[in-house]
């Protein structure tokens, strides 16, 4: 029988008590401090939720009612979300680098009445929000550094509410089991906004049986096992997080493991060596990013070994894809390999013990996917939606691909429309968007089927294959496919770009706006002694542009002659999701990116050598700004000789 069918643990908090009574001394949740771990045991974990919940009870907290965390991950941000819940309410997390008229608009559509916020920095933003929250009745602290001399009487520390809920006599001592006990479900545990890429965010309403159902669903298909040490650094109010860290961590008594800071994760993810994760592209990508850095600025014969064996790796890698035997050499040098460059190398990333790793969110580049396998890391592809509670389908150990994202998990049916859109059915489809019935209609039909808005479709062995946005996929001049998101990743592979737009769709050729990775561009510069001052001047840079023309004709040497990118430019700023040229999840808005660099565009196919740019800028606080300049197009990058595609 499912969990979500036994009372006992039909939620979240149901779960956090059977997990105290079945592990009590088992380790729930940790965070690090000042350069310490600190570990709070499920019976720690049930008894700081419980008594949060009761402290919120006398704050007036009821059923119903929304409670916000806004910060970086905490154990005492997971606990106030399930003791919103305990008491019936819903949680509400949002991004703690969202920009105040973000804020604004999630914190009022969601009508918040409690936020708990990590620190001063989220404090001082919320409190200048406050005039604008008319809902909002608390505001909650859980570090309490700089904030001892705030007197607004709105404030609360999260220790205050703690000591309240322990308080004899404050609340009834059986308030909370029965609480508790009144939960069911089906009741709605969190709403989570999407990321906003055609427009504003939408309220996605997750029920416990959806948060519940799908953890099951991905553990009978993965190697899970109750202790295993899980990395919480994502952001909270992303849906990937909420469901491994609390909806897959309390199903299958993960420990989650809260790093010092982000400029720690790193670090912290070395020294933690943990037994799963999960991270979008740009994490992987950074990665490869800083493995390539490393083995270029090692001495020449380090150097050498480490290509050596990387291509060893990679070849071996696809004759393994390609289902061939590895010769007798092959496996040879894989152990000398694996002395020399990839047990140290998946040391160095903090992944020697990792079982297995997922890549989700948005599309990996199949170059970037291999190498990550080539070097003994079993990274494999997820696909899913906030909508279908972040899971639909993933791989599995023995059919890892880079071209696929595997087969839907159990209960979930998935079907292909004659448009080719990927359409779902199954307990982690959500029960509607809050306050938007009509959008709620136009996105699951009368039977059941969500609608993803991806195009799709099954290749001969059932793995399911996404292509990319199905409003995004187009046609050249010639009806020739056009996916942008394919040729990015293509174009993301090298170190020195950090982000790439392509367009082509209705056009007669390819065409890339690029953005550099000022890190590595900019160690490049100082090595061939070209001075800079900023992202602009550095990006104006022709020698900068030549270097990456040669990247760009590297990425076509891979494409097919009709999607080799022929004109590009170097963008004189990054993509910003404070510009909403991004989500916050890091997904391009192209829609919004295509309408603000129009005029770009048109550049691009009229045979400009140059385009005026006006750009407006945003700051944390709402201010704009404008950016004006004219930037070079350079033209035929694509020197390669045609091929077709791997």
């Amino acid at each position: 029988m499912s969990l979500v069918d036994r009372a006992a643990t039909s939620t979240l908090p149901n779960l956090v008590q059977r997990n105290a009574e079945q592990d009590p001394r088992g380790a729930g949740i940790r965070e690090k401090t000042r350069g310490v771990w600190q570990t709070y045991d499920w019976t720690a974990y049930r008894d700081n939720v419980r008594d949060f919940a009761l402290g919120l009870a006398t704050l007036g907290f009821k059923r119903g009612d929304k409670l916000s965390v806004v910060g970086d991950n905490r154990p005492q941000l997971y606990f106030a979300q399930l003791s919103a819940q305990a008491l019936g309410g819903i949680s509400v997390p949002v991004y703690q680098d969202s920009i105040a008229s973000e804020l604004v608009y999630v914190l009022n559509h969601a009508e918040t009445s409690i936020i708990v916020a990590e620190d001063q920095e989220q404090v001082d933003k919320v409190l200048s929000l406050k005039g604008q929250l008319p809902n909002l009745r608390w505001i909650i602290y859980d570090d309490p550094r700089g904030l001892s001399f705030y007197n607004d009487p709105i404030l609360k520390s999260f220790a205050s509410v703690l000591e309240e809920g322990r308080t004899p006599g404050k609340v009834n001592p059986g308030y909370y089991d029965a609480e508790v006990a009144k939960g069911g479900a089906d009741d709605t545990a969190m709403i989570a906004y999407t990321s906003g890429t055609t427009g504003t965010p939408k309220g996605v309403m997750l029920s416990h049986r959806n948060m519940i159902a799908t953890a099951e669903s991905f553990a009978e298909v993965n190697d899970i096992k109750a202790g295993d040490n899980w990395l919480s650094y994502l952001p909270m109010a992303w849906v990937g997080d909420a469901q491994f860290s609390l909806g897959l961590a309390l199903v299958g008594r993960l420990t989650a493991n809260c790093p010092e800071n982000p400029e720690t994760v790193q670090r912290d993810l070395r020294e933690l060596g943990p037994d799963a994760m999960l991270a979008p592209p740009r994490i992987w990508e950074n990665m490869l990013t800083l493995m390539q850095i490393k083995g270029n600025d090692a001495s020449a014969m380090k150097r050498r070994i480490f290509e050596y064996f990387r291509g060893l790796a990679e070849r071996c890698e696809l004759k393994r894809t390609d289902g061939k035997n590895l010769s007798l050499g092959d496996r040879l040098g894989l152990v000398a390999g694996e002395l020399l460059v990839y047990g140290p190398v998946r040391d160095q990333l903090g992944l020697r013990r990792a079982r297995w790793c997922y890549t989700g969110g948005a599309p990996l580049g199949p170059d970037t996917y291999r190498f990550f396998r080539s070097f003994g890391i079993n990274l494999k592809q997820v696909y899913g939606a906030t909508e279908a509670s972040a899971l639909i389908a993933c791989q599995a150990d023995a059919e890892a691909n880079p071209n696929t994202v595997g087969r839907p998990i159990p209960r979930v049916e998935i079907k292909i429309d004659d448009r080719g859109e990927v359409l779902l059915r199954g307990p982690n489809v959500f029960k509607g968007y809050f306050k938007q019935e009509e959008v709620t209609r136009d996105t699951v039909t009368s039977d059941g089927w969500l609608k993803t808005g991806d195009a799709g479709f099954f290749d001969k062995q059932g793995h399911l294959v996404i292509i990319d946005r199905a409003k995004d996929v187009g046609k050249l001049n010639d009806g020739s496919a056009f996916a942008p998101q394919f040729i990015e990743n293509k174009l993301k592979f090298s170190p020195f770009i950090r982000e790439a737009v392509a367009f082509g769709d209705q056009r007669s050729f390819v065409v890339a706006m690029i953005a550099v990775d000022i890190q590595t561009v900019g160690t490049w510069a100082e090595k061939q002694g070209l001075a800079y001052t900023s992202f602009m001047d550095l990006s104006r840079k022709a020698e900068v542009a030549a270097m990456i023309g040669e990247e760009i004709a590297k990425a076509n040497a891979s494409l097919p002659d009709v999607q080799q990118v022929k004109r590009y430019l170097l963008l004189n700023k990054e993509l910003d999701a404070d510009d909403a040229e991004m989500t916050r999840t890091r997904k391009v808005r192209r829609r919004f990116v295509a309408e603000k660099y129009a005029s770009v565009i048109e550049a691009f196919y009229n045979g400009a050598s140059s385009a005026d740019v006006t750009m407006e800028i945003t700051f944390e606080d709402g201010r704009k700004s404008t950016l004006s300049s004219t930037i070079a197009i350079h033209g035929e990058a694509a020197a390669a000789p045609a091929r077709k595609a791997a």
